[in-house]
Parts: C-alpha cells; structure tokens; sequence
C-alpha cells in the first residue's frame, strides 16, 4: 500500500493536491473533517461521542478521531493506499497513526508539505473571502490561524523529517505544476506491482 500524508496551512491548495493525489494513485482520500461529520450525521456510537464535544466548541480527543480512521481503514482495506489529509497536526497524533496502521503491517510512507510564504497565502484567503463572503477570511483570523498551524506542525515535520520521509513542496505556480513536483517525490514510493497495473491500463 501507498500511504501519504499531505499538510499544508491554510490557503496552500492542500485539499486541490490531496484530491489529485487521490485519483492518480488510486488511493482513498482521508480527510478528518468529512469523517467526522459523517460519523455524525449516522450516529454511530463514535459520532455520538464526537458530537458531545463538537457541539460544546472543544476538540475532538485524539483517541476518538483515531478510532474512526482505525473503523475506515479496516473496512477498506482493499484500496492501494490512502492520503491523510489534515491529519495528524500534532506529533502525538502522528506516532498514533503510525501504530494505528502498524496493526495491519503499514506505515506512511511519504509526507507532503506545501511550502507557500504568509503573504502568498494571506492574499489567497482574502480573495477566498471576498468571493465566498466567508466572515473568517479576514487578515486578522487568518493571521491567527496560520500561528497555529506553525506551533502545532513545526514539531511534526520535525518528526517526520528525522524519519526521513518528509518532502517540502514549493507550493506556488499552477497546480498542474506543484503537482508534477509532488509526482516526483512520490513516485519512488509507489509499490511496483501498482505501476504495473498503471502500464496495463495504459496499454
């Protein structure tokens, strides 16, 4: 199997890059956000438990969010791969997930961070805003937002860069060209049996 994690801050093109990912290497595509409100909105017993925190304004524990990517994992365990997607944040939750997957005998494998400078991405989400209408898209929140991200990933990509797995990507240009610079970092890591079934469909 394939597993990559992708992160980036807000305004990056993380989710752009992650569906692409997706479809060209045939993985299924994790994102913690959409697993969560799915859980809920079936109310399974971990969408329950979710929602008791979510619906007070706190953050989901780990544990919880944990145990949903494990009932995910096992119930597709016929995929090539998945792609994380903004999950972990935080280095407990990356030692989490590795144990997590450890269970069926993988790990991740590559991880992806987009590299784009705060004024870049600023100028992104304000325009986002200004299309969208979004009330948070302003400089002050988004400035807020981007210190978080750097106080919880900064320790995370130091973890996985000491793994030797981490791949910072320059995440400015089109998007066809930030990911033809992720294609190459990934491409190494892809199972042979996988390209070979790639050349088939080719042919």
């Amino acid at each position: 199997m394939l597993n990559i994690v992708i992160f980036g801050a807000p305004g990056s093109g993380k989710g752009t890059q992650s569906e692409k990912l997706a479809a060209k290497y045939g993985l299924q595509h994790v994102s913690t956000g959409e697993i969560l409100r799915e859980e809920i909105d079936t109310n399974t017993e971990l969408g329950k438990l979710a929602d008791s925190y979510m619906s007070k304004g706190e953050l989901v524990p780990d544990c919880i969010v944990i145990d949903m990517l494990d009932c995910l994992t096992e119930k597709k365990r016929h995929v090539k791969g998945f792609i994380f997607d903004g999950f972990p944040r935080t280095v407990p939750q990356g030692v989490a997930l590795s144990q997590m997957l450890s269970k069926y005998g993988e790990d991740v494998n590559v991880v992806i961070s987009l590299e784009v400078e705060d004024e870049v991405l600023i100028g992104r989400l304000l325009k986002r805003g200004e299309i969208s209408g979004r009330a948070d898209d302003n400089r002050e929140t988004i400035e807020s937002r981007l210190k978080v991200y750097y106080r919880q990933t900064s320790p995370l990509k130091d973890f996985y860069r000491e793994r030797e797995i981490l791949k910072e990507i320059e995440g400015v240009g089109t998007v066809e060209e930030v990911f033809r610079s992720i294609e190459n970092e990934v491409d190494p890591f892809v199972d042979p049996i996988i390209k070979k079934e790639w050349q088939k469909q080719i042919l």
